[in-house]
């Protein structure tokens, strides 16, 4: 947004020494509604220093200025399928073209969405109806659905089985579906709200942010069964969830007190505590440069990179109102953020990439 300081004096009469004083003083708050502006919808600086993050491209995204929620990337087509969960929409965006490309309707209050390239097929919780629903990622045509338990958010795929796991939040349980049939193969409860689920492919288990009793779960994929707790300290309402399976290290975003805790996966101990913005929600994780991001509500992100098994915070800032949702491209290691508002006032997709 730009303010213009400039007033065109042709025909009138030179100002009085009043007058130019005024006109500087607002001169001088217009820049300064430029600058808190700009810092509100888009700087990526503030907290503890500069993000390691410059602004590639900032993508028009359709529809109102309502909440956006999870998004999921098909890194070999380029294809990110955003969840406008205001709208009830789901929006694919063509991030090589830089150009949205499709939106898929009638999807109540979508909530999570989960491209699994391998089949060709984009999996949404659609959280009012409390169903997942299953599309054509060519088409976008819905294909099938399934019930879920309450308030269906956050989905994992496991490739080993070709199963669903969905978290159905206040609901408390996971709910494990067919990933072609679409087919409910069972429901787990966990004891207290969920937070999201993940797959841990080098030990073949699942793992779940327990939120209403700070806690990871461990279950066997196959049985369903709780194998192990592991209490998370440190932590008050654990919810957001990422994994380094190679490292065998989880990564755990904490609500309630700002906080990411990371656990080692082979002794199960917390064995570091780093503090972010308020209420972190969405994790990425990139392997390559072994960096985590940690995207929150108040649309800070929090940089952190891992090396022998220290989580280091290497920058922390304000990104831009609501941006709570990062995604990221292993291959170019871009990281995508949807937000309500960019600096036309309308929604906006912003393409960050790493800076050297």
């Amino acid at each position: 947004m730009m303010v213009s300081s400039r007033a065109s004096l042709t025909g009138a009469r030179a100002p009085s020494r009043l007058g130019r004083t005024l006109l500087g003083v607002a001169v001088l708050v217009g820049l300064a509604v430029t600058i808190v502006v700009a810092i509100t919808i888009g700087s990526p600086r503030g907290g503890d220093g500069s993000l390691p993050l410059r602004e590639a491209a900032r993508i028009s995204l359709p529809g109102d200025t309502s909440r956006w929620d999870y998004a999921s990337l098909d890194p070999g087509r380029g294809l990110l399928f955003v969840a406008h969960l205001g709208a009830s929409e789901v929006i694919e965006v063509d991030v090589r073209a830089r150009r949205v490309v499709a939106t898929i309707p009638n999807l109540p209050q979508v909530h999570g969405v989960l491209v699994v390239p391998a089949l060709r097929r984009v999996y949404a919780s659609a959280t009012a109806s409390n169903t997942m629903v299953v599309l054509d990622e060519d088409t976008g045509a819905v294909l099938r659905t399934a019930p879920t338990g309450d308030y269906p958010d956050g989905l994992a795929y496991d490739p080993r089985r070709g199963r669903i796991w969905i978290t159905n939040e206040s609901g408390g349980t996971e709910t494990v579906i067919d990933a072609a049939t679409a087919a409910v193969l069972g429901t787990v409860s966990l004891g207290g709200e969920v937070g999201n689920v993940a797959y841990d492919s080098v030990a073949d288990q699942m793992l779940v942010a327990v939120q209403g009793r700070n806690d990871l779960a461990v279950l066997d994929p196959t049985t369903f069964a709780i194998t192990r707790r592991v209490a998370l300290t440190g932590c008050e309402h654990g919810h957001g969830l990422a994994l380094d399976s190679a490292d065998r290290l989880a990564f755990v975003a904490c609500e309630t007190n700002a906080t990411l805790v990371t656990v080692e996966l082979d002794t199960w101990r917390v064995i570091a505590t780093n503090r972010v913005g308020d209420t972190p929600d969405v994790l990425a994780w990139d392997p390559g440069l072994r960096r985590l991001y940690v995207a929150t509500e108040d649309g800070t992100v929090t940089v952190l990179d891992q090396h022998d098994r220290a989580t280091i915070v290497v920058g922390r800032g304000h990104l831009a109102d609501g941006a709570h949702v990062v995604a990221l491209d292993p291959a170019t290691h871009h990281t995508f953020f949807p937000i309500p508002r960019g600096v036309d006032g309308r929604p906006a997709l912003l393409d960050m990439e790493p800076v050297p």
